[in-house]
Parts: structure tokens; sequence; C-alpha cells
């Protein structure tokens, strides 16, 4: 009695560690997808508040020119402005065309 008792004891032992184990396992695999989710999620954001701090307001964009290219960068008008189309065998330049938002 005192034998299969024990050996009842011994494989109800195994067969619970065997279950922890597995949801242990699922669970980390949850948090391990999770954290990279997240990692992904903060690279965005790091680069959407980079982009909203230096490049919010022309301002920044005078001082960063002043600051960092000096003389380097000219001013141009936006009708000068071109699109260039490597698609094809040849290379084609087209004015940029500006629509109204205001229509």
């Amino acid at each position: 009695m005192k034998k299969t008792l024990t050996i009842g004891l011994i494989f109800s032992l195994i067969v619970l560690t065997t279950i922890i184990k597995n949801s242990t396992k699922k669970i980390d695999e949850e948090l391990f997808t999770l954290k990279e989710n997240i990692s992904d999620l903060n690279l965005e954001l790091d680069n959407m508040k980079l982009e909203f701090d230096y490049l919010s307001s022309a301002e920044k964009l005078i001082n960063y020119q002043n600051l960092y290219f000096e003389n380097k960068l000219t001013q141009k008008n936006i009708n000068e402005i071109g699109i260039i189309d490597f698609t094809r065998e040849k290379i084609l330049t087209n004015d940029l065309k500006i629509l109204d938002s205001k229509k």
C-alpha cells in the first residue's frame, strides 16, 4: 500500500511539474512577443518625437541651418522643384504640380 501511494504521489508530482512548465513556457513566449511589439512601437514613437521636435517649425529649421550648415543651403522657389523619374531607360524630369487645398 505504501509503495502504491508513493508511486502515485511521485507520478502526480511529475505530471503537475510538466503542466506548470508548459504553462510557464507559454507565458514566457507571450511576454517576449509583447516586449518585441513594445520595442517596435517605442522606436516608432521616438522617430515621431524626433520629427515633431526638430521639423515642426520653420524657425527651428532656420536655426539648425545657421548652426550646422552656415551658408551652404539656399532657398528655392517651390515652382523650381521638379520630379525625377528613374523608372524608364531615360531619366525624365517633370515639373511639380501643386494642388490648391483651399478648393
